[in-house]
């Protein structure tokens, strides 16, 4: 098309979201600027030019976008959102952050497409010099797979994790295995991308162990869960103190119960409320109710414990935050919460987690001791 303007997309990164959103973009002819990976640096930039007490995940999110501004991005995609909680107004405080700091670009606010690809795909075809609907389907089919095998790399690590060897050698077999997924831009390339990452993963050396390691479930907010810069790596934490771990949120599963529940019927969902109903019976915003759910049937499944995970003042976590322990309480299951931010640190949460790992093992050899008897 003659006259075409190619922008220089950018996009916070969330864990592995980065891969899919790359592929979405390159696919359909835009100049793409991932911003590098969150750092201190990102993490200082966001805090110092953001509201003191803005959501953790706004104040990264504002660094990502500062590092990929100065390195080229003039145009910055970012979701949108509906209900109480503070995730809708990301942009637009975003925005005035960055446009008094004397940046030049434009923000594209991808609102939910409540249960249709249409109104999101209309942004898209803007933003690709409007290629054709065909391309548009292609390339959201693309990383839609590209999630979906990113997903069952994530928890085929946190399988193997609790029994490796060598400390660190799933999350380097891991590493390599994503690194896979980058470049695989069709059907028959993400399978094999895929299939190999899996080896990779499963050839970790492993102790031979008929050991039974303590089960977590960690729930809370989705940036939380999924981003480990913002989490301080607490899955692989887990993992090398030998707990398996399960998470409770992936992209692919958001997506499908969230964003397009019409596509992909409803999941869990219903599940999970139901789970909550005498505790939570309605909507408070971001993550809240799943958290609650989630929570009770990780207990029903026999966890060992839950680990609750939100941003320093997130109002729907604080609202599962509240009810949290009565639910421990009923279900016999030990919770730990942590509340982050900028001024969290690894050694105070290890040192948590090394208390509540001996929590969990004095519980486990009681109730071995009461089945005995």
């Amino acid at each position: 098309m003659d006259g075409e303007i190619t922008v220089k997309i950018t996009f916070p990164h969330m864990g592995n979201l980065w891969i899919a959103l790359n592929t979405i973009f390159e696919e359909l002819g835009a100049e793409v600027v991932v911003p590098p990976p969150i750092t201190k640096k990102t993490i200082t930039l966001g805090v110092r030019h953001s509201p003191e007490f803005a959501c953790f995940p706004l104040k990264v999110n504002v660094g990502n976008f500062i590092e990929a501004l100065e390195t080229g991005a003039d145009t910055i995609i970012m979701a949108g959102g509906t209900g109480p909680c503070r995730f809708g107004y990301y942009a637009e405080v975003q925005r005035e952050i960055l446009q008094d700091l004397g940046y030049d670009f434009e923000i594209v606010t991808l609102e939910p497409p409540q249960g249709s690809l249409l109104g999101l795909a209309a942004n898209i075809k803007r933003l690709a010099n409007y290629k054709s609907w065909n391309e548009i389907y292609r390339a959201f089919k693309i990383a839609w797979q590209q999630i979906n095998a990113l997903d069952i790399m994530h928890a085929a690590s946190l399988k193997v994790r609790p029994y490796e060897e060598q400390k660190g050698a799933t999350s380097k077999a891991y590493e390599k295995a994503v690194s896979l997924m980058v470049e695989a831009r069709n059907t028959d390339s993400i399978a094999e991308s895929l299939s190999q990452g899996l080896q990779i993963i499963e050839s970790v050396s492993r102790v031979n162990s008929s050991r039974k390691p303590l089960k977590i479930g960690i729930v809370g907010e989705i940036y939380m869960v999924v981003e480990p810069y913002a989490n301080m790596e607490i899955e692989k934490t887990l993992g090398e103190m030998g707990v398996e771990v399960h998470r409770s949120i992936y992209l692919g599963h958001w997506i499908k119960e969230h964003l397009l529940p019409k596509l992909f019927g409803p999941g869990d969902v219903e599940e999970i409320k139901k789970a909550a109903f005498k505790y939570l019976n309605h909507f408070v915003g971001g993550h809240g109710l799943e958290s609650v759910g989630r929570t009770i049937l990780y207990a029903q499944d026999n966890y060992d414990g839950v680990i609750h995970i939100l941003p320093f003042t997130c109002t729907p976590e604080i609202v599962a935050q509240s009810i949290l322990p009565e639910v421990s309480r009923d279900y016999q299951i030990p919770l730990l919460s942590f509340s982050m931010d900028e001024h969290s640190g690894q050694a105070g949460i290890i040192t948590r987690l090394e208390a509540f790992m001996d929590l969990l093992e004095q519980k486990r050899e009681k109730e071995k001791l009461l089945g005995a008897v």
